[in-house]
């Protein structure tokens, strides 16, 4: 069993109310469903999704694999678009209004910079669904429910970790400037940990420079203990970076991926937050067919937690295997 922390259970609710609501035959839409294809599709919905994450980071490549699964089991017509830049990201976000699609699920990094196109999609009687980030201002956006991880609670799960393992001078190393969940992870960490913290500042498309920043930070600082990074790309070259500092820093990261797993088995991570992005994008397709065909809404008002659970020596060797399949 992945070892949870405060307010996750309902990531766990969530997947046995969608199974239900998926598979049960006694409910209505759900026998038009497998009257249309076995349960196997038949929907055909149009959905778009519209991401700040590039596919060519491991954590949204997961993402869009999600999506892609539920459309293909809902028989829905998906289109996965992705820019980090808040205004092009707006853009696509416009165009997939102007074509009418049934729903649209958004990750909002940057909130105020992709506000007005959710509020023009939801204007237009289009449901939107937010991911990821933005959980704070989506439903003030309008947007029907949030589904992710809770940031300060993540955080705060960090600091507390790294704490009973006896760290008290920490870098936070943040690889996107203005992501807001980002800058909420490194909050949580500084307020459990008790000691100091950093934020350092790298950048995820240049992950080389972003070895040489830690490693170099970790070389002018020999009393920093622990590192902890905010994306599992991240988290490979700060574990060389330590290395090449010749340093005894602890790390710990958010996120996960084959690599990060790995690491973890081998005990040169203490720990890794697993946000479990793979269902924030199925479960936000599917959450919109079953909006769109029976009105149903999760979350009651409130977010959708897909996580944090931590990632521990005891359970990574499970998650590891699964990573093979492009899921975790």
């Amino acid at each position: 069993m992945l070892r949870r922390v405060p307010r996750a259970p309902l990531a766990a609710a969530l997947a046995v109310v969608v199974l239900a609501s998926a598979c049960s035959s006694a409910n209505s839409v759900n026998v038009q469903h497998n009257k249309a294809g076995g349960g196997k599709g038949g929907y055909k919905y149009d959905i778009a999704v519209v991401t700040h994450g590039g596919t060519g980071d491991s954590f949204w490549s997961i993402v869009k694999a999600g999506a892609v699964q539920a459309g293909k089991d809902m028989g829905d017509k998906l289109t996965y678009e992705s820019n980090g830049d808040p205004n092009t990201q707006s853009q696509q976000i416009d165009a997939a209004i102007n074509r009418k699609p049934d729903g649209i699920v958004v990750s909002m990094a940057n909130p105020a910079g992709v506000k007005a196109a959710v509020q023009r999609a939801v204007a237009a009687g289009i449901p939107v669904i937010t991911i990821n980030a933005g959980q704070a201002e989506s439903k003030s956006f309008g947007a029907l429910t949030h589904i992710g991880s809770d940031e300060g609670v993540a955080g705060q799960a960090v600091g507390t970790e790294l704490k009973k393992d006896g760290a008290k001078n920490v870098i936070c190393v943040v690889q996107e400037a203005g992501n807001v969940s980002l800058e909420q992870r490194c909050a949580g960490v500084k307020a459990t940990l008790g000691g100091t913290i950093t934020n350092l500042q790298v950048d995820n498309n240049n992950l080389p420079g972003a070895q040489q920043i830690i490693s170099a930070k970790l070389q002018q600082d020999k009393s920093i203990d622990g590192v902890v990074t905010l994306g599992a790309q991240v988290a490979t070259v700060a574990e060389k970076a330590i290395a090449s500092a010749g340093s005894k820093a602890k790390l710990a990261t958010f996120d996960l991926n084959a690599d990060v797993a790995k690491a973890v088995v081998d005990g040169k991570i203490l720990f890794a937050v697993d946000q479990q992005p793979y269902l924030q994008g199925y479960l936000a397709v599917v959450m919109l067919t079953q909006y769109k065909s029976n009105l149903n809404v999760l979350g009651g008002g409130q977010p959708v937690l897909t996580g944090p659970n931590l990632i521990t020596k005891e359970n990574a060797a499970a998650v590891l295997k699964l990573s093979a399949g492009g899921t975790r």
